[in-house]
């Protein structure tokens, strides 16, 4: 059984995706700096290729800022459903060597080849083989590069992934895990953000040698919930499996205003149309919620809340419109302008398993 070998686990993840896919299909875009998003006031970089990377434009940097770091940048309108079709391809690639693919995003993913290598299924005997070939069957159908990270745990694949980009691949073994951990900073770390790791910082721990040092109770101390997972890690201890049916608990769409609006009627028709966005999805993936939750954004950044949970899942679009209305009108009128808005359905319940990639909302990463 493939639970009792030691685990095989790839972390694939796709190099500039949206960019590259935008430079695969426009020859005039190849080797230029090129941003997907919008070059609105308030617009977003969703994306960025490998040439607007040496200016420092990243995603989610706003565009202003972006145009002022790379006055050449050229910003593309997002075609989802290209990147969507793309994505779909590669997890096809994916299928073909194991069941256990569990998505992160139309992106990237891990596979847990465990089994696959074990058999010499395709002829294969390691896990470094099977990666290989599907990077190479990607550039193949697709005409895009991937990049690839090999262990024995998620953790450290996904780490690994990053190591050699783009383009290539990196493995972690077992009797290198903790001490290649060790070396690495620990803003590098999955679930430690930007706030986390300042806060290792002024304690003292910037390299994973640091926070190995530092004892289970003092992490509790400083990081409650979260210290036995940075404990571990520090270890290069992950026991998660891929999950290939992990279900998706919310769904939700966001957007930012091109203009900071007072007006209820421009509210509400912006609340209804993030309602009627996410009704489609939820109907697309036949998993539908019992709570509905509105954000509200305002000018200075202040952000609240409202929610309604019902007795039973939300079965209608009309009742989706209505609940969001009403719970929008529960800020309204207001004298501060609103930034932006958003709608999300979460403690859903499936009719069927949802589709494996995760819905991305356009909107908010991008509308200026």
């Amino acid at each position: 059984m493939a639970e009792s070998l030691p685990r095989k686990i790839i972390h694939v993840d796709m190099d500039a995706f949206f960019a590259s896919v935008e430079q695969r299909d426009d020859p005039a875009l190849r080797g230029k700096p090129v941003a997907v998003g919008y070059s609105a006031a308030r617009g977003v970089v969703a994306a960025a290729s490998y040439e607007a990377r040496t200016f420092g434009v990243r995603s989610a940097l706003p565009s202003v800022t972006a145009k002022r770091r790379c006055p050449g940048l050229i910003f593309v309108p997002p075609r989802f459903d290209v990147y969507k079709e793309v994505s779909r391809q590669i997890h096809g690639i994916f299928a073909d060597y194991t069941d256990l693919i569990q998505p992160l995003s139309l992106d990237e993913a891990y596979l847990d080849v465990t089994e696959c290598v074990a058999q010499g299924r395709r002829g294969i005997t390691t896990a470094w083989l099977t990666a290989k070939e599907i990077r190479a069957r990607i550039l193949e159908e697709t005409g895009l590069t991937a990049s690839a990270g090999i262990s024995y745990n998620k953790f450290l694949a996904k780490l690994a992934s990053d190591q050699k980009k783009p383009n290539g691949q990196f493995a972690v073994t077992p009797d290198m895990g903790a001490a290649w951990v060790e070396s690495l900073p620990v803003k590098r770390f999955y679930g430690v953000g930007p706030v986390t790791a300042r806060k290792m910082e002024a304690l003292g721990i910037e390299t994973g040698a640091d926070l190995r040092a530092k004892t289970l109770s003092f992490l509790q101390e400083h990081f409650g919930s979260s210290a036995e997972w940075y404990y571990q890690i520090a270890r290069g201890i992950d026991e998660r499996p891929v999950n290939p049916d992990r279900e998706r608990k919310s769904s939700g769409s966001e957007t930012t205003f091109d203009r900071d609006l007072v007006a209820d009627a421009e509210i509400e028709a912006g609340v209804l149309g993030l309602a009627d966005d996410v009704w489609t999805w939820c109907e697309r993936a036949q998993s539908f919620g019992r709570t509905v939750t509105v954000k509200v954004k305002y000018a200075d950044f202040q952000q609240i809340t409202r929610s309604k949970t019902f007795p039973a899942t939300a079965r209608s679009q009309e009742q989706l419109r209505e609940a969001s209305l009403a719970l929008v009108r529960q800020v309204l009128p207001t004298e501060k302008g609103v930034r932006l808005v958003g709608v999300t359905v979460s403690a859903s319940s499936n009719r069927k398993r949802a589709p494996r990639c995760r819905y991305l909302r356009e909107t908010a990463l991008l509308k200026g």
